[in-house]
Formats: C-alpha cells, sequence, structure tokens
C-alpha cells in the first residue's frame, strides 16, 4: 500500500517529522529523553539532539528537563510541546484523508511485487 510522510520545513534549518513527534511521544510517555531515545532505538546524544533542534526552533521550550539528584532528573513535554504533536498528528490525518483517492489510484497503476528470489546456500 502507499504511503506518505508528512515533513515540515521549519526556518532556520529546523523541521519537524514523524521521527522527532515520535520520540516527543515517547518523552511524554518514559518521563526523560535518554529513557525516550532508547525506546526508539537512538543515541542519547541524537536523542538530545534532536530535543535541542525542536527547543531552539520554536519560541519556547518544547521538552523541559531538570538535572539529576535524589529524584534522577528527567524530562517532560511543555504546553508547547503537546500542541506540536497533537497539530503535527492532525496534519498528518488530514494530509492521508487528502491524498487517499489519488493514492488508490496510483496503487492500482502499479506492476505486482515480484517475490525476491531464494538464496542457496
Amino acid at each position: 500500500m502507499l504511503r506518505i510522510r508528512l515533513h515540515i520545513h521549519l526556518p532556520g534549518e529546523h523541521s519537524l517529522g514523524p521521527g522527532k513527534v515520535e520520540l516527543l511521544e515517547a518523552v511524554r510517555e518514559r518521563g526523560s529523553i535518554s529513557a525516550a531515545a532508547r525506546s526508539m532505538g537512538m543515541a542519547y546524544r541524537h536523542g538530545w539532539e534532536l530535543v535541542d533542534d525542536l527547543n531552539r526552533a520554536f519560541r519556547g521550550p518544547v521538552v523541559e528537563t531538570e538535572s539529576g539528584g535524589r529524584r534522577g532528573g528527567g524530562a517532560r513535554l511543555t504546553a508547547l510541546g503537546e500542541e506540536l504533536v497533537r497539530r503535527f498528528r492532525a496534519m498528518e490525518a488530514a494530509a492521508r484523508a487528502a491524498v487517499r483517492g489519488d493514492l488508490a489510484a496510483l496503487e492500482r497503476k502499479l506492476r505486482p511485487a515480484r517475490a525476491r528470489p531464494r538464496r542457496r546456500g
């Protein structure tokens, strides 16, 4: 089945796409950038860089962090971060609905997928 992927290019070389939104959702669920990145199979540093990119792109922070200590620190989405996730998911749904018919028409014109030959070993 054909699919589309929404990717928003923001001013200043920043961007927002499904991967960053999934990371934000994981931060919401797990309460830390480290745990969120780990759950997605990425290094903490990469997760932190993605969050930092979003924090620099918008007028306010998308994710707020708290340093370690007795409680171990953590991270949480701000109201702006929650809005960003909500709006992105709504735009994805609207885009899918808008192109559903065109994708179906294109799909009908595709050649059937060939089965991959088995390797003999």
